[in-house]
C-alpha cells in the first residue's frame, strides 16, 4: 500500500505563508500557544519521512540548525530536525548539516511517486509551497493540513500559499481551534473538473 502524502501548511486569515522585513508579527504570527504547541509535537510522535522543496528547505535549516531563534527549541521542530528528510532540488547538492536528509533531482511528482511506492511510513512536506501546488496538480497529495492563524497581513504579507494552484473540491476531514484563536483545518483534496 502507497504511503500517505500531508501537506501541513501555516496561513493567515488572508492566505499568507510568510510576511516580509517591513512586518514585525514574530514566529507563528504571535499567535502560538500551549495547545498549538502540543498539538505540533505530537504530529511528530510517530516516524515519518519529511519531503521539502529547497527554498523551505534552506530556511528550516537556518532557523533549525543556525539561528538565535527561540522557535527553534519548540518540541516539534526538534522532532522535525530528526526525521529522515528528502529534499527535491535540481540546484541544492548539499545537506547543510540536515542530520538525515538526502537529495534528490529530477521531476518532482515522479520522486515523490516512487517516495509514496517505497515508503514504510507516511510523507509529511511543510509549506514548500510551489512544490506542494505542483503535486496537487499531479494528484500525490492526499491531505492537506491548514492551520490559520487570526491575523490579516494584507500589507506585509508574502508567499501566498495557493497561488497559481489549479482548482480543487476540498473534504473536510478534521477540524480543530488551539488555544481559542489558532484553526487547524484538514482536507482531503480532488481535482475539479
Amino acid at each position: 500500500m502507497a504511503a500517505s502524502y500531508t501537506w501541513d501548511v501555516f496561513s493567515t486569515l488572508d492566505g499568507y505563508g510568510s510576511y516580509g522585513p517591513d512586518g514585525d508579527w514574530g514566529g507563528y504570527w504571535s499567535k502560538q500557544g500551549p495547545e498549538l504547541l502540543q498539538h505540533r509535537a505530537s504530529l511528530f510522535d510517530t516516524p515519518q519521512r519529511m519531503v521539502f522543496g529547497a527554498t523551505t528547505f534552506r530556511e528550516n535549516a537556518d532557523i533549525l540548525l543556525r539561528s538565535g531563534d527561540p522557535h527553534n527549541q519548540d518540541e516539534w521542530n526538534r522532532r522535525t530536525l530528526m526525521m529522515p528528510a528528502t529534499v527535491i532540488s535540481s540546484t541544492l547538492h548539499d545537506t547543510l548539516g540536515w542530520p538525515d536528509a538526502t537529495v534528490a533531482s529530477g521531476d518532482a511528482g515522479e520522486i515523490v511517486a516512487r517516495l509514496k511506492e517505497e515508503s514504510d511510513v507516511p510523507l509529511r512536506s511543510q509549506a514548500s509551497l510551489s512544490l506542494n501546488r505542483s503535486l496537487m496538480a499531479a494528484g500525490l497529495v492526499d491531505r492537506i493540513e491548514l492551520t490559520i492563524f487570526p491575523v490579516i497581513s494584507g500589507r506585509t504579507g508574502t508567499s501566498p500559499v495557493l497561488a497559481g494552484a489549479g482548482d480543487f473540491d476540498l473534504e473536510l476531514l478534521e477540524s480543530r481551534t488551539f488555544d481559542g484563536r489558532s484553526q487547524l483545518l484538514v482536507y482531503r483534496p480532488s481535482a475539479h473538473g
